[in-house]
C-alpha cells in the first residue's frame, strides 16, 4: 500500500492505495468524484479525460500514485462557482450533449484547449477525433466549443 496526497478539484486527499489502482477508480470509488466516466479503459474514448496540473490526461491510462503532489481537475470542479462555466453554458445552448456520456470528459479536454488560447474550428475538430460520441455527431459539440471560444477572444483579441 502506498499514501497518495494530491489536490483533487481543490481539495487536499490523503488516501493509501494499492499501487495498481487506477486513477479513474480513485476518484469514483474513494472520492466519491463519479462524473469522471470509464469508457474503454484503454485511452481511446476520452470519456475518462480529467486535468492533472492543468493538462488534459486519461485518467484510465494513469495509477492513482502517479498523481502524488499534483493537482486533479475533474467535471466537478467546473461547478465550483455555483453555476455552469461559460463552456458549459455554450454545452447547453448549442445543444452538445445527449446522453451526457463523454461530456465530461470532452469539456475537460475542452477547457484545456481553452485556457491555452482561442483554438480555431481545426483545432477543436482535432481535439475531438480524441473522444468518441455516439449521439450528437459532433456538430453540435464543435459549434459550443468555437461559440465558446470565439467569445473568448472577443475578451482577450491577443
Amino acid at each position: 500500500m502506498i499514501e497518495v496526497e494530491a489536490t483533487v478539484n481543490g481539495r487536499v486527499v490523503r488516501e493509501v492505495v494499492e499501487p495498481r489502482l487506477v486513477l479513474t477508480d480513485f476518484l469514483r470509488h474513494r472520492l466519491g468524484l463519479t462524473g469522471t466516466h470509464v469508457g474503454c479503459e484503454h485511452g481511446v474514448c476520452g470519456a475518462c479525460t480529467v486535468l492533472l496540473d492543468g493538462v488534459a490526461v486519461r485518467g484510465c491510462c494513469l495509477l492513482a500514485v502517479q498523481v502524488d503532489g499534483c493537482e486533479v481537475e475533474t467535471v466537478e470542479s467546473l461547478a465550483a462557482a455555483g453555476g455552469l462555466t461559460p463552456l458549459q453554458e455554450s454545452f447547453r445552448r448549442h445543444h452538445a450533449l445527449q446522453c451526457g456520456f463523454c461530456t465530461p470528459g470532452i469539456l475537460m479536454a475542452a477547457s484545456d484547449l481553452l485556457r491555452r488560447g482561442a483554438p480555431t474550428r481545426a483545432e477543436i475538430v482535432d481535439l475531438l477525433s480524441g473522444h468518441l460520441c455516439r449521439c450528437t455527431g459532433y456538430a453540435p459539440i464543435v459549434d459550443a466549443i468555437e461559440a465558446c471560444a470565439t467569445s473568448t477572444r472577443a475578451r482577450d483579441p491577443a
